[in-house]
């Protein structure tokens, strides 16, 4: 089964120091290692929402790799797949068509608990909440339903306490899936693919945002713009990423994920590419990406 939502195909990466330029033209910040959480302060996960209603922008494969490149950091992770093309459990490895219990049993079963949903990855620390064809159903059964916006809070404040960070890998869509996703998070990630059209949509989307903002999850933040899908050897995709610099300024992370052969490998393999090719341009970005993430989320 392929992926839709999977960069490809250049590589490498160079990795630059703190104080050079980065891809986005500014000077790399000099972060600070990740350390472990306390093990003895009680947790009560960050929910991150990986949003963009254009398809095939690398949310999937963000959400994957940040989040075993987070795992790394000692933090307990989960990964929801808010998708019902189900890439997220593809690419790790989950078989959608074979699921018994799956994300949308949570949502309109009352009977159904998240234990018996969840599964383990391949990662430690890396947990997964499936999803397959059967969730775009709920769209439409949840149209009936009282606060049919909060369905996912809900689910998710049962398993917070078990975590360090959620991640939502969202539909591309701005239906009532992704506005369950952005009442339920904390922050907005919005992976941009660096073409011209993708730079369209965010408008729309963070229109969204600001109405999810104004009448739903007042408390919703925007994390950060992830440049991905960027090749430095075509003139379009710098001048891409560059014109979302000069729109958005701090807020694009100073990562910038490159085309990389390696990121299709990694979803038939059904692991991240952080174990699937540790020393690989990809992982050592998105193992940046995380100390990013962490950086601007004191406290996660």
């Amino acid at each position: 089964m392929s992926n839709t939502d999977t960069p490809a195909l250049i590589e490498p990466d160079p990795t630059l120091a703190a104080g050079e330029l980065g891809p986005t033209g500014r000077p790399l910040p000099d972060l600070p290692e990740p350390t472990a959480p306390d093990p003895g302060k009680p947790r009560r996960a960050l929910i991150i929402a990986m949003c963009n209603q254009k398809g095939g922008v690398g949310k999937t494969t963000t959400t994957i790799n940040l989040g075993a490149a987070l795992a790394e950091t000692g933090r307990k992770v989960l990964l929801v797949d808010f998708d019902p093309q189900g890439s997220l459990s593809v690419g790790l490895g989950v078989n959608p068509h074979t699921l018994e219990t799956s994300i949308y049993d949570l949502l309109l079963n009352k009977h159904t608990v998240a234990e018996d949903v969840i599964t383990h990855t391949v990662v430690n620390g890396l947990d997964l909440l499936p999803s397959n064809i059967d969730l775009s159903a709920a769209e439409v059964q949840l149209v009936s339903e009282v606060a049919r916006e909060q369905t996912l809070r809900r689910v998710l404040t049962k398993v917070r306490h078990n975590y360090d960070i959620i991640l939502i890998d969202c539909a591309p869509s701005l239906g009532l899936l992704t506005v369950n996703a952005l009442t339920a998070a904390d922050k907005v990630l919005m992976p941009l693919e660096c073409e011209f059209f993708a730079l369209r949509g965010i408008a729309l989307l963070t229109d969204t945002i600001d109405k999810v903002q104004d009448r739903l999850n007042p408390e919703l933040e925007t994390l950060g713009i992830l440049g991905t899908m960027y090749d430095a050897r075509t003139l379009h995709s710098r001048e891409v990423l560059e014109r979302v610099v000069q729109a958005f300024g701090d807020t694009v992370f100073h990562t910038v994920i490159r085309r990389t052969i390696k990121f299709p490998e990694t979803t038939v393999a059904g692991e991240p590419i952080t174990t699937y090719a540790p020393s690989s341009p990809g992982a050592a970005a998105y193992r940046m990406l995380a100390r990013e993430v962490l950086a601007r989320c004191p406290g996660a």
